[in-house]
Order: structure tokens, then C-alpha cells, then sequence
């Protein structure tokens, strides 16, 4: 069965940082792609960042570009999404997802985590 257990959400403030976790199991971790997905209240899903199995390419939403960094340790089956300079606009409900290609993920997942919430305020 697969699995995606996330954790790390939380509050901070604005310019704050913040790590996520996503531990993934029931697949073979190191041959797929990984993304993380948000969805902030009221909106519909904006896909965040992609990786691919071996770490070698990432892709980034142009909103987060330059303060997030999408990362994973396939020994541990873990994925991970470090969050800077944060923002208001950040809040949401982040979830990892895993995709069926590196190049069709911002539009197509699989598999979902639970979901985590975000919230950047003051």
C-alpha cells in the first residue's frame, strides 16, 4: 500500500522558515518523481515544486523560486521541502504527491499525502 506521512507544518512569521517532511512506503521510492502541491483557502491546488527520482533536476513555481528548495534522501524515503523568506501569501495546506512523470507533474499525481498546514502571520 502506499504511503505518504507528512509533518513539519506549523506557524511562523513573515520571513520565517520552515521545513517539511514527506516519508513515503509501499513503492520503490528512488524510481519516481516527487512534487509538493498547496492549496490555499479558498483556491484550487498551485503545484510548488517537482524533483525527479534522482535528484538531479528540479522545478520550482515561479511565486517560490528562490526560497524554497525541494530535496529528498532516497536511503530514507524521505522527501523535503525547505521554505524561507516566507511569506503570507504561503499559507496553505501543503501536501507531497508523488507523480507518474517528472515531466507531466505539474498537471498529473498519483498518490497524496495527508496534507500539512502552513500559516506565515504576524
Amino acid at each position: 500500500e502506499v504511503q505518504l506521512v507528512q509533518s513539519g507544518g506549523g506557524l511562523v512569521q513573515p520571513g520565517g522558515s520552515l521545513r517539511l517532511s514527506c516519508a513515503a512506503s509501499g513503492f520503490t521510492f528512488s524510481n519516481y518523481a516527487m512534487s509538493w502541491v498547496r492549496q490555499a483557502p479558498g483556491k484550487g491546488l498551485e503545484w510548488v515544486s517537482i524533483i525527479n527520482s534522482g535528484a538531479g533536476s528540479r522545478s520550482y513555481a515561479d511565486s517560490v523560486k528562490g526560497r524554497f528548495s525541494i530535496s529528498r534522501d532516497n536511503a530514507k524515503n524521505t522527501l523535503y521541502l525547505e521554505m524561507n523568506g516566507l511569506k503570507p501569501e504561503d499559507t496553505a495546506m501543503y501536501y507531497c504527491a508523488k507523480c507518474y512523470t517528472f515531466s507531466t507533474c505539474k498537471v498529473e499525481r498519483d498518490y497524496w499525502g495527508q496534507g500539512t498546514q502552513v500559516t506565515v502571520s504576524s
